[in-house]
């Protein structure tokens, strides 16, 4: 009976997730986006940008500026074909969902208006162009060295849709206007951690337990740079879901506060 239940867990996709960071008057803001209702994965949730990685990010052929593949291995806990494909996934979702690349046209550089790139940006979100393809086109590097890691999640085993998510922070490039302009976002928003916990408390958005366990850590920060310079442990994460008569909730490690400050999808059901 072992085998055959573990025969039915499904293997998570591998993903990536870029937190988007800036420097504001009263602190750090993030860019959060809500996603459409009825998605198939996290619909109505309010995420950071980010999805599933994609074949092509694991043979993308590309200019690499920043730390090696081997470095991104290392901090992820992983092999290097899967660091490479991990990281070119955040970059070029981060592109797709909201508008901002973390590329160049040189090793030190980074492209001030993606405007010009628009077209192109709907072939990728339409997989009708790939995104090693996109970048020799515009003979573009990819500035690794914007990214930093920052988590790792795993979706609990009892989910039918499960993923193996890598967390980045990246600082919003200036000059670059980060949009909405996706099929996947109903609303997007640059906020405070802080603002964006409230925001929860009162019920104006969903946060799943590790973007709320993000935005949560974040709100430690007073800045861009503090955030870059730290070099947070990357445990793996694998949420426990717990589900009974009267509960239905997921556990994952420091959640105080998540269950009892504000609105979520998975709230413990009241005896009758």
């Amino acid at each position: 009976m072992a085998n055959e239940f573990e025969d039915a867990v499904p293997t998570p996709k591998d993903a990536s997730t870029v937190i988007l960071v800036r420097d504001a008057a009263s602190g750090i803001e993030i860019f959060l986006l809500q996603r459409v209702q009825g998605m198939a994965f996290a619909g109505g949730m309010t995420v950071f940008p980010g999805g599933g990685v994609d074949k092509s990010d694991a043979t993308a052929d590309v200019q690499w500026a920043g730390p090696s593949v081997e470095w991104w291995a290392e901090r992820f806990s992983t092999d290097v074909a899967r660091a490479k494909a991990l990281v070119c996934a955040a970059v070029r979702e981060t592109f797709e969902e909201c508008g901002v690349l973390l590329a160049g046209p040189s090793a030190d550089s980074v492209v001030a208006d993606t405007s010009g790139y628009a077209a192109a940006r709907v072939a990728l979100e339409n997989h009708e162009l790939s995104f090693s393809d996109f970048l020799k086109k515009e003979n573009l590097v990819l500035r690794t060295d914007l990214l930093r890691p920052w988590a790792n999640w795993i979706t609990p085993i009892a989910e039918t849709r499960r993923y193996d998510t890598r967390f980045f922070v990246a600082a919003a490039p200036e000059g670059q206007v980060a949009d909405g302009v996706t099929s996947e976002a109903a609303a997007v928003r640059w906020q405070s951690p802080q603002d964006a916990l409230e925001h929860w408390r009162a019920g104006g958005s969903i946060l799943l337990p590790p973007t709320w366990t993000q935005l949560t850590e974040l709100s430690k920060y007073g800045s861009v740079a503090e955030i870059l310079a730290a070099e947070p442990e990357i445990p793996i994460i694998l949420p426990t879901l717990i589900r009974d008569e009267t509960t239905f909730r997921i556990d994952f490690p420091n959640m105080d506060g998540y269950y009892a400050d504000g609105p979520h999808p998975w709230a413990p059901k009241p005896a009758e």
